[in-house]
């Protein structure tokens, strides 16, 4: 008999490397792994915003971000 505990355990979801947050006008891109926060200071402008660990992105730039983040390998949560 086929359960849903199968499913998990054959396609196990891969640990999120970014946590992505729609807050308002912005989002906020907070990496979670090394390799993460290496994408973002390779790929993102020295000079843009963070409000603790996290990345401030306006609306219109934020789907291309994740789209480049989620193109080379790095899963989004």
């Amino acid at each position: 008999m086929h359960s849903p505990q199968d499913d998990a355990a054959s396609n196990p979801t891969p640990n999120p490397d970014v946590l992505v947050n729609n807050v308002g006008t912005l989002y906020t891109f907070c990496p979670l792994t090394l390799r993460a926060k290496e994408w973002i200071d390779e790929h993102v402008q020295n000079d843009a915003q963070w409000f603790g660990h996290a990345l401030i992105v306006e609306h219109r730039c934020a789907w291309g971000l994740a789209q480049g983040m989620k193109d080379d390998g790095l899963v989004l949560l």
